[in-house]
């Protein structure tokens, strides 16, 4: 009798859609069973078929009938990236063929995957370790070009090497304290090299739990908010850079009542750029609330495009506005100068002359390569500070903060000279036991449930 992880599964590996190729699934047990059952290959049969193979062939029903003609990928474990036996198939991409073959599948034997279920098998077959089995998710839903870069490096094991290097210090930390406590009579203390290698284990936690709020500039792409006062060409602007019509554009000052989002790849990176009310003195109170919106907006966004018309004086109310946007915010500021192709040579906008602004125009696209370009310089300038060399999740996180707080535990009995080795032993088996949480050693079935809930099937 198989296990429920010895089962044969089967899923749809490539997105939904019709396509030139797809690729479907299966592991487990008896998967060269499943499969003989549901193919036919000219002069030869999936049983006799050499590992590391690919073979032509047909999947057929259970009249013979032929339902595509396909390619059988044959891998046997411990060599495969669940450790079990696997065959890919690779069909035409069509929604149709591809339930056919699931369904003749699991009428022999064969149960659909659940969400992750193949990466939970390589986990349990010691592929992978759980921090690396989230890598892979972080890898296939990456926004930006460093977020595949860094989900690709904790794949091959960067952030587990680093987990088991403080594991590692841990467990010499462990040991100082149980020498301490069974050599008493002999005077042999390592009290100081106790506390004084926890505070440096504390120090470097610390280090990287500041980037976390940093990082969710890398998993979830960048925000671009546009920003200025009314009619100053923002909607033509976010329009041009989508280089689709998204945004209302016309004459009429106030159009843009509420923010509209809309994603753009700009240089490998996903953006959300988010065209926002004008902002004006107003007792339009819709209106009032979209331009409270914008501020809002303001706040939340990486970078920030904050367009005036240059066709025109601003006022003494609009000014003002963007004073306090460039004081508050100037570091994520890009500034622009709109409508160089109607601009008023009697325009005098001081405020913006120090700031050196990127003139366009959003009707003759005049200089819109710059403004791009300057937009990937910005994304840049963001990236490069960030200081991590991982990629956190919220489950990372938590575990850190579990263990820097333990820690401190320890850290305090040294401080106030109430030093009980039995009670060191006692919480510092706690941190390698949270540690083993983290890595996955010793990680429960609800908490397995968790991380891979959130895989896609195919995976």
């Amino acid at each position: 009798m198989l296990t429920r992880d010895q089962e044969t599964i089967i899923a749809q590996c490539t997105p939904n859609g019709k396509g030139a190729i797809a690729l479907v699934r299966l592991c487990g047990s008896n998967v060269r069973e499943v499969v003989s059952k549901i193919s036919y290959l000219p002069n030869n049969n999936i049983e006799n078929l050499s590992s590391g193979t690919v073979n032509f062939g047909f999947v057929i029903d259970d009249q013979n009938n032929k339902i595509d003609q396909v390619m059988f990928i044959i891998m046997d474990g411990p060599k495969t990236f669940t450790g079990q036996n696997t065959i890919e198939i690779t069909c035409h991409n069509n929604p149709f063929i591809i339930q056919k073959i699931i369904s003749q599948a699991v009428k022999h034997g064969a149960r659909l995957a659940q969400e992750g279920e193949f990466t939970k098998r390589a986990f349990l077959n010691d592929k992978i370790d759980l921090i690396q089995a989230e890598a892979i998710n972080e890898l296939i839903h990456a926004n930006t070009q460093l977020a595949l870069k860094k989900s690709l490096s904790q794949l091959q094991g960067s952030f587990s090497n680093w987990i088991y290097k403080l594991e590692k210090e841990l467990i010499r930390t462990l040991a100082w304290s149980q020498a301490t406590f069974e050599f008493l009579d002999e005077e042999v203390n390592f009290n100081q090299q106790i506390k004084d290698h926890l505070l440096k284990l504390v120090k470097d936690i610390k280090i990287l739990k500041k980037t976390f709020d940093e990082q969710q500039q890398i998993r979830q792409g960048i925000r671009i908010a546009l920003i200025g006062s009314v009619n100053a060409g923002k909607s033509s602007i976010f329009n041009n850079l989508l280089n689709q019509k998204r945004a209302i554009v016309t004459n009429i000052a106030g159009t843009t009542r509420d923010a509209i989002e809309s994603g753009i790849y700009l240089n490998g990176n996903y953006c959300t750029l988010i065209d926002t009310a004008g902002l004006r003195q107003t007792d339009d109170i819709i209106e009032q609330e979209g331009i409270k919106k914008s501020f809002e907006e303001a706040a939340k966004a990486d970078i920030i495009l904050l367009i005036f018309d240059q066709s025109r004086e601003i006022n003494q109310e609009e000014e003002k506005v963007y004073k306090e946007l460039l004081n508050q915010y100037s570091k994520k500021i890009i500034l622009i100068a709109n409508k160089i192709d109607l601009e008023n040579k009697t325009s005098l906008n001081r405020i913006f002359d120090v700031h050196k602004p990127i003139k366009i125009s959003s009707n003759t696209k005049e200089n819109f390569n710059t403004l791009e370009q300057n937009i990937e310089l910005k994304i840049l300038e963001l990236f490069s500070s960030i200081e991590s060399p991982f990629l956190l999740n919220k489950r990372h996180f938590n575990n850190l903060i579990n263990i820097e707080n333990q820690i401190n535990t320890v850290i305090e009995m040294f401080n106030n000279d109430m030093v009980h080795h039995e009670l060191v032993a006692y919480h510092l088996n706690n941190i390698i036991e949270t540690i083993s949480d983290l890595t996955g050693k010793t990680v429960s079935e609800a908490g397995l449930d968790m991380v891979f809930k959130e895989f896609c099937v195919g995976k």
